[in-house]
């Protein structure tokens, strides 16, 4: 006999709740730890005697912890390395500024400094309102979708379970103090349309099999069978990608590291979302409005 999800779904919102409270928590005490695409920062362009390469700038970096920093190298074509290069990191106060200089110089040689100047951020707080916005309205066209296509507590469900994997994410990053660059961004919207996606391919077969539901087989029979069903599906498809993206965090360079981390965090999340909180969700709503419906029969009887 398979194990009954829907039986035990009292205890799969139990632990969600666990993993999302300490997240909201540290965003409340601790906040977060955003990168120079949202405060701004110190640029600097430096040339120099030597063409170097961004490993060579990034590692000389890394001792001041400011491998994340963005560098860019002005070169031409497909050359890999070059001396005129802009670093941007997150604001340095004078002292800090010179004590990178001297240590870049130490490890990768002279150089003329031609620039060095205070930016501001990329992501400023009118652009992260409307990422807001955008993702609130995609939320809105998502639950008219699946209404239409299904019907309206297959949405809410839906995107209750996305809410719980972006939570998730940002919680996380909150905690252990990972910076959050617009990459961090990318990666939140690739999570919403995975998870979305899983969860789908769930509701669709529960939708399959009420078309063909014997009244003698009770409600959440049919909901674990329907999650069984998909359950193979669902195990190679987050495996697939949780390889991929481990691969990515474990083999790429320090840029992509938070971006890989996030999608990892949020592709386990979202399976585990789309099985164990999206349709017991649905089907709690549904045994409520039963209860609901079978009260109000026996008052009238009465």
């Amino acid at each position: 006999m398979k194990f009954d999800i829907i039986g035990k779904k009292k205890w799969f919102f139990l632990f969600s709740i666990l993993v999302i409270v300490p997240g909201l928590i540290s965003m409340v005490l601790q906040g977060f730890n955003l990168g120079i695409d949202f405060t701004g920062g110190t640029l600097m362009d430096l040339k120099f005697a030597r063409p170097v390469t961004v490993t060579e700038v990034r590692g000389a970096l890394q001792e001041y912890k400011l491998e994340n920093s963005t560098i860019q190298l002005a070169a031409s074509g497909q050359s890999e390395s070059s001396e005129n290069v802009f670093i941007r990191t997150h604001v340095l106060s004078d002292d800090e500024r010179r004590s990178v200089l001297a240590g870049m110089e130490k490890s990768l040689g002279s150089f003329d400094t031609l620039r060095v100047e205070k930016v501001g951020a990329v992501i400023g707080s009118e652009l992260t309102k409307n990422a807001i916005i955008a993702v609130i309205v995609s939320w809105f066209f998502m639950i008219a979708y699946i209404t239409y296509r299904f019907e309206f507590k297959f949405a809410v469900s839906g995107i209750i379970a996305i809410a719980h994997d972006i939570l998730i994410v940002v919680g996380m990053f909150s905690l252990l103090q990972k910076e959050i660059d617009a990459s961090f961004i990318a990666a939140i919207l690739t999570i919403v349309g995975y998870s979305i996606n899983d969860t789908i391919v769930i509701f669709d077969r529960i939708r399959e099999n009420l078309k063909t539901h014997s009244k003698a087989e009770p409600f959440n029979q049919l909901v674990n069978r329907s999650i069984w069903q998909t359950m193979t599906r669902s195990i190679y498809t987050v495996l697939t990608v949780i390889f991929a993206t481990a691969a990515l965090y474990i083999f790429g360079g320090e840029t992509t590291k938070n971006f890989s981390l996030a999608l990892l965090i949020g592709f386990t999340s979202g399976a585990y979302s789309s099985i164990f909180n999206a349709s017991p969700i649905w089907v709690t709503w549904k045994e409520y409005e039963e209860r609901k419906r079978l009260a109000l029969k026996t008052g009238g009887t009465k």
